[in-house]
C-alpha cells in the first residue's frame, strides 16, 4: 500500500474523472439551473409525481467522488505541502525578527524627532501665536494711541478759529482739515492688514469720533461756508484799505481750500473725485447773490426811482463775483493727502477750472449775467401784465432803463480796485449787455 503510495499513480488514477469540473467552477455557475437540468435529464417532465431519487443519488455520488479525489490528492501530496509550510513559515520567521529591528530602530527614530521637532514646534506655534497677538494689540495700540493724539491736537486747533482775546485765525481752518484728514486715513482704513484693522470696537475712538471729530469738523466745514458767504471786495459799501482786502482774500483762500480737503474721498466705482463741499459753497454764493439781486431789481422796475441804488448794488454783487473768479483762478487746487493721484493730473491747476466745468459756463460774470437774465424776463412781464403806473412808467423810460442796465453791466464786470491789475483789460462784455436788455427792455416795445 506504501510503495502504491510512493510510486507513480496507476493508469486509473490518470484517467480523468467522469465529473464535469468545468460546469462547477464555471463563475457563471447556478446551483438552481443545474438542479433543474438533472431532475429533467432522469424524468419525464409530464410524470406526477417526479422521481427525485435518481438526481438525488446522482448528486450524492458525485459528492463522494469529489470527496476521494480530495482525500486522494491531499494523501498524495502530504510531504511536499508540509516541506513548503515550513519553508514559508521559517522564512516568515526571518522576516520578522529582521522587521522588528527595522521597526525599533524606526520608532526610536520618531520619538527622537518628536522630542527635538514636533514638541519644539508646538511650543513654537505657541509663541507665535503670542508674538502675533501682542503685535496686533501693539499696533491696535499705537493707532489707537496715534488717532486720541490727533484728537487733543484738533481740539487746540479748533480752539485758534474761536474769536477770543486774540484775533481768529482763519488759517486753523487748514490745519484742523489736515488733521480731520490724518484722523480719516486711519478710521476708514480697517481693512486686513491696515493701521485701522479693528480700530472701530475701541470704545475710546468711538467717543472720540462722537464727542470730538465729528462736532469739529462740523464745525471747521460751517466756518469755512460763513467765510464764503462773507466774501466781498467791492467798494459799494464804502473804502476798504489794502491789508483789509488782503485779509478777506487770505480768509476766503483758507476757507475754499479747508472745504477741498474735507470733500468726501469715498466714490463709486468708475466715478471721479471733485471738491464737492468746495463747488456747492461757490453755487450757494452765487445764487444767494442772484436771487438778491432778481428780487431787489425786480422791485425797482416796478419802483424806478430806486433803480439806479439798486444797480448799484447790482454791480457790487457782480464786483464781488469778479473779483472771486479771480481769487479762485490765481489759487492752486491744493494737495490732498488721501489722493496723492490728484497731483499728477492734467487741467486742474487751480481751483476755478472745477468750478466752471460744475457750472458748464467759461466765465463767474457771465454766469451771473446770463442767470439773472433768465430770471428776470418773466418778472418783466409780470409787471407789464399787471398794468398800471408801473408798466406806463416802465414803457415810458425804456431808454433811461436801457442806459442805467448797460453802464450797470459794464461796470459789474469791472474788478474792484483793490484787486485790480495796473494795465488789465477788461473784456468784452457786449454779449451780457445784451442777454440783461433783452430780458429786461426787450418786451417793453418801442
Amino acid at each position: 500500500m506504501d510503495s502504491a503510495a510512493d510510486g507513480p499513480p496507476s493508469r486509473e488514477e490518470e484517467e480523468p474523472s467522469y465529473i464535469d469540473y468545468e460546469t462547477f467552477v464555471a463563475p457563471d455557475f447556478d446551483p438552481a439551473r443545474f438542479a433543474n437540468t438533472l431532475v429533467l435529464s432522469t424524468n419525464n417532465a409530464n410524470d406526477t409525481p417526479l422521481d427525485l431519487s435518481t438526481p438525488l443519488s446522482r448528486v450524492l455520488f458525485d459528492i463522494q467522488e469529489i470527496d476521494s479525489h480530495i482525500d486522494l490528492l491531499a494523501t498524495r501530496s502530504a510531504v511536499p505541502l508540509l516541506t513548503h509550510t515550513q519553508e514559508q513559515t521559517e522564512a516568515s520567521g526571518r522576516i520578522i525578527a529582521e522587521v522588528d529591528g527595522q521597526i525599533k530602530s524606526l520608532n526610536d527614530s520618531y520619538r527622537q524627532l518628536e522630542k527635538e521637532v514636533i514638541q519644539k514646534h508646538a511650543e513654537a506655534d505657541e509663541v507665535k501665536q503670542v508674538a502675533s497677538r501682542l503685535w496686533d494689540t501693539l499696533r491696535l495700540g499705537r493707532a489707537v494711541g496715534r488717532c486720541l493724539q490727533l484728537g487733543r491736537q484738533l481740539e487746540v486747533q479748533h480752539a485758534e478759529l474761536a474769536p477770543g482775546t486774540k484775533k481768529e485765525d482763519h488759517r486753523a481752518l487748514v490745519r484742523c482739515a489736515h488733521t480731520i484728514l490724518s484722523l480719516r486715513e486711519i478710521l476708514e482704513h480697517k481693512g486686513h492688514g491696515e493701521e485701522g484693522q479693528g480700530i472701530d470696537r475701541v470704545n475710546a475712538i468711538r467717543s472720540l469720533q462722537e464727542v470730538v471729530t465729528a462736532p469739529i469738523e462740523r464745525s471747521v466745514r460751517e466756518t469755512a461756508e460763513r467765510y464764503v458767504r462773507e466774501f466781498s471786495m467791492s467798494s459799494a459799501a464804502g473804502s476798504s484799505t489794502f491789508a483789509q482786502s488782503e485779509e478777506a482774500k487770505a480768509r476766503t483762500i483758507s476757507a475754499l481750500g479747508t472745504l477741498y480737503l474735507l470733500s468726501p474721498t469715498a466714490l463709486a466705482k468708475g466715478e471721479k473725485w471733485a471738491p464737492t463741499l468746495m463747488l456747492l459753497a461757490l453755487e450757494t454764493y452765487l445764487k444767494t447773490s442772484l436771487q438778491s439781486s432778481v428780487a431787489s431789481l425786480y422791485r425797482s422796475l416796478a419802483a424806478l426811482p430806486t433803480l439806479d441804488r439798486t444797480l448799484a448794488e447790482v454791480s457790487a454783487r457782480c464786483q464781488n463775483i469778479v473779483a472771486l473768479e479771480i481769487v479762485l483762478e490765481s489759487t492752486k487746487a491744493p494737495p490732498h493727502p488721501l489722493l496723492p493721484n490728484l497731483s499728477t493730473e492734467k487741467g486742474q491747476r487751480n481751483i476755478l477750472q472745477p468750478l466752471l466745468g460744475y457750472l458748464e459756463t467759461g466765465s463767474l460774470p457771465s454766469y451771473f449775467w446770463r442767470s439773472m437774465a433768465g430770471g428776470l424776463s418773466t418778472r418783466v412781464q409780470e409787471i407789464l401784465n399787471r398794468g398800471g403806473v408801473s408798466a406806463r412808467t416802465l414803457r415810458t423810460n425804456r431808454d433811461t432803463v436801457a442806459s442805467s442796465i448797460r453802464e450797470c453791466v459794464i461796470k459789474g464786470c469791472q474788478p474792484p480796485s483793490a484787486i485790480a491789475k495796473k494795465g488789465e483789460k477788461t473784456g468784452n462784455w457786449d454779449r451780457e449787455v445784451a442777454v440783461m436788455l433783452s430780458s429786461v427792455v426787450g418786451s417793453l416795445g418801442r
